[in-house]
C-alpha cells in the first residue's frame, strides 16, 4: 500500500488509520454512484415475464432522466405510488399528453394500436380492481396528464400497473432499466 503522509515532515499515518480511510473513501464512492448513476435491483415478480424474469438482478442508470423525460418502450423503475420506499419496474407506454384506450385486447396510443411483441400474444384488459389512491375508476380513454408516463407490465395477465394506480409522476422515476446481468443465463440489454 502506498505510504501516506499525515502533513507533517516525514511523518506517516499508522497503517490501520490509511487502511480505515481507504475503505471510508470507497463506501463514499460506491454510495455516490448508487445515488447519481446506477444501481443494481432484484426483480421481485413476475409482472415482466417473458423479458424479465422473477429474480433476476439488473442495472437501472440514473443519469438519463436528468436531462431528459422516458420514452415510450423504456423500461423504467420508480416509487410504487402504494407503497413507498417500494421500487417497481414497468414498460413506459404512453407519456404526458398521450391518450391510451384499451379495446378488444390491445393497446392503442393516440388511435393507434401498439406492436408489443413483449407481451407474448397476452390480451390487455382493463383492471377490474382499482387503487384506493385513486378515488375513482379509470375510464378509456385516458389521457396521460403532463408530467406524467403510463406503464404496464409486460405480463399482462398479471400485473398491478398504470391500469391499478394510474399515471406516475416523472418526478417518482429513478432510473432506466439497462441490462440483466445476473443470473448468467438470462444476461442481456434491455
Amino acid at each position: 500500500m502506498a505510504e501516506v503522509e499525515d502533513g507533517r515532515r516525514g511523518g506517516r499515518l499508522p497503517a490501520w488509520l490509511d487502511w480505515v480511510i481507504t475503505i471510508a473513501v470507497g463506501v463514499a464512492l460506491a454510495l455516490l454512484v448508487r445515488t447519481f448513476v446506477a444501481e443494481v435491483y432484484i426483480v421481485p415478480s413476475g409482472s415482466m415475464l417473458e423479458t424479465i424474469q422473477e429474480g433476476d438482478r439488473l442495472v437501472g442508470e440514473k443519469v438519463t432522466y436528468r436531462g431528459s423525460t422516458p420514452r415510450r418502450g423504456d423500461v423504467v423503475t420508480f416509487d410504487d405510488p402504494e407503497k413507498p420506499g417500494t421500487t417497481l419496474i414497468k414498460r413506459v407506454i404512453a407519456t404526458g399528453g398521450q391518450t391510451v384506450d384499451l379495446k378488444d385486447g390491445h393497446v392503442y396510443v393516440d388511435g393507434k394500436q401498439l406492436d408489443e411483441p413483449y407481451v407474448l400474444d397476452k390480451p390487455t384488459y382493463p383492471l377490474e380492481q382499482q387503487s384506493s389512491i385513486l378515488g375513482e375508476a379509470i375510464a378509456y380513454p385516458y389521457k396521460v396528464p403532463d408530467g406524467c408516463i403510463w406503464v404496464m407490465g409486460d405480463n399482462r395477465t398479471n400485473s398491478l400497473d398504470s391500469r391499478y394506480f394510474g399515471p406516475v409522476s416523472t418526478s417518482k422515476v429513478s432510473s432506466r432499466a439497462l441490462f440483466i446481468f445476473w443470473p448468467i443465463s438470462d444476461a442481456r440489454g434491455l
